[in-house]
C-alpha cells in the first residue's frame, strides 16, 4: 500500500515538472511534443516511486542494532521461560 501511494506520488511529481510539461507539448500547435518520455520515463519513475519505501526499510532495518529477543528466536534458543 505504502509502495502504490509513494509510486503514484512519483508520478504526479514527474507530470507537474517543467522538463516533463516542455516535453508533453508546451510548444507552439504541439510542436516540440514527445511522447516517448511516456514510454520511457514514465516506467522508471513508476517502479523507482514503488521500490523507494522497500530501499528506505532495508536500510534502516541494516542500521539499527539486531534486538536480544529477536537474536534468540532467530537462534532457536527462545526465552527463559519457554524452557
Amino acid at each position: 500500500m505504502i509502495s502504490m501511494a509513494s509510486a503514484l506520488t512519483a508520478v504526479s511529481l514527474w507530470l507537474s515538472s517543467d522538463r516533463t510539461r516542455t516535453h508533453l507539448g508546451r510548444g507552439f500547435e504541439q510542436q516540440g511534443m514527445d511522447l516517448g518520455v511516456l514510454f520511457t520515463e514514465l516506467p522508471l519513475v513508476f517502479l523507482a516511486g514503488a521500490a523507494l519505501p522497500v530501499l528506505a526499510h532495508a536500510a534502516v532495518a541494516g542500521l539499527l542494532p539486531d534486538r536480544p529477543d529477536r537474536r534468540d528466536r532467530r537462534d532457536g534458543g527462545g526465552s527463559e521461560g519457554d524452557r
